[in-house]
């Protein structure tokens, strides 16, 4: 099996090309990040039993996540990443609605499990389509551009949110969502073209499915990366379900919590711009074990600084230390997701779906268990930090070290 074929030849200009992946893999950070500022008052509203249950509307996206990406990575691999991106923001503006109407806790959840198993398909299929067109440090540069720009997202969208809060009500963040997804929607069918052609296409068969699948999670270098990925943004979801809490309720901050927010997320794509711009110069696998230091560092570092002032360090401390943390992490972010993708050319689809997949079933369960120890400290944060971007560290060492 050959598991490199060759790519196509890109039609869109790099530019236009990075700005139309970036916004389609940008609405998972949208649907997240835009409702950060809101989930005190979405909780209140539709009268959640413990304050930490609106935690889930974060959460619980991901868990949809995994189930969408193993639907949309075959689909995508037999009906072409067209079909596959359409469909999906089709079921993701049907969640959308859903979300609107939501008047319990139940319903809102529902709605959010529709939506990311509908994003799942733009998600998908954006990444296959990367692959289709570039391999190898020239993927991890396209890579990195794409996360700068997708950065942005994280960094405006909770300051949109709270500016909709302030002016309108809680359910037009929604509304928010529906004009974002149908633009996006309209701007790739317009100007994308086919990706994988029909030659390179096959029917579903489950046969074909099982051995594909065996091959991917059977290959060291992929699930050593793909692991490694689940234990660090596991950690990092853990945070990011809870930074409301932390924010304006631990630290009082009121509504500077999204420019402290963007503050935070600017760090990792600053850290996505200078991998841009640096791994074709090193390569991919040397960036990735200075960053592996770097977030352990920070680990270490943080948790000594909560533990320093009795879990709760001020603010002017914490800042600076977590953004030069978000740093290492930035840089492993694009680089491990495309060396795991690397050896799954002639599957990018499936890869694709499966790596999502397999990473967001192993961080939700962590950033669920972080949260549930949260008590007005950080440091159920700290040792999360610790306990898994170390286990990220000997998974990458585990890939490094895997022949196939």
């Amino acid at each position: 099996m050959s598991e490199n074929p060759s790519p196509i030849k890109p039609t869109l200009g790099l530019v236009e090309f990075v700005a139309l992946m970036a916004l389609m893999t940008s609405l998972v950070a949208l649907s997240i990040d835009a409702m950060l500022p809101a989930l005190i008052q979405i909780g209140e509203a539709l009268h959640a039993d413990d304050p930490h249950d609106a935690h889930l509307i974060v959460s619980i996206f991901f868990g949809g996540m995994a189930f969408g990406q193993l639907f949309f990575g075959p689909y995508s691999d037999t009906r072409g990443r067209r079909e596959a991106i359409l469909l999906g923001i089709s079921i993701f503006v049907v969640g959308t609605v859903v979300c609107m109407m939501a008047d319990d806790m139940s319903t809102m959840l529902a709605g959010r499990l529709i939506q990311a198993f509908g994003v799942s398909g733009p998600r998908v299929a954006a990444m296959a389509i990367i692959r289709d067109l570039y391999v190898g440090d020239a993927m991890a540069r396209v890579m990195s551009f794409i996360m700068m720009v997708f950065i942005l997202v994280p960094m405006i969208a909770p300051m949109v949110g709270q500016a909709v809060l302030t002016f309108f009500h809680w359910t037009h963040i929604f509304t928010l969502f529906l004009i974002v997804s149908v633009f996006t929607g309209t701007w790739f069918l317009s100007r994308q073209p086919e990706t994988l052609p029909a030659d390179r296409r096959g029917r579903f068969a489950w046969s074909k499915f099982f051995q594909s699948s065996k091959f991917i999670l059977t290959h060291g270098n992929v699930m050593g990366y793909t692991v490694a990925m689940g234990f660090m943004f596991g950690a990092f979801l853990g945070y990011l379900s809870a930074s409301q809490t932390i924010f304006q309720e631990y630290y009082d901050t009121g509504s500077m919590f999204p420019f402290i927010f963007a503050f935070l997320a600017f760090s990792i794509g600053l850290a996505s711009f200078f991998n841009g711009t640096m791994v074709v110069r090193f390569g991919m696998k040397k960036l990735v074990g200075i960053a592996l230091y770097g977030v352990v560092g920070f680990s270490v570092v943080f948790l000594a600084l909560i533990t320093a002032f009795s879990g709760l360090p001020p603010l002017t401390l914490l800042l600076p230390v977590m953004f030069c943390g978000f740093f290492f992490v930035g840089i492993l972010f694009g680089n491990l997701n495309a060396l795991a993708m690397q050896p799954l050319g002639q599957m990018a689809g499936l890869g694709a779906a499966i790596i999502g997949s397999m990473s967001s079933i192993f961080s939700v369960p962590i950033a669920l268990s972080i949260d549930s120890f949260l008590n007005g400290t950080l440091y159920p944060i700290g040792f999360g930090f610790l306990i898994f971007f170390s286990l990220a560290f000997v998974s990458v060492r585990f890939a490094e070290k895997s022949v196939h």
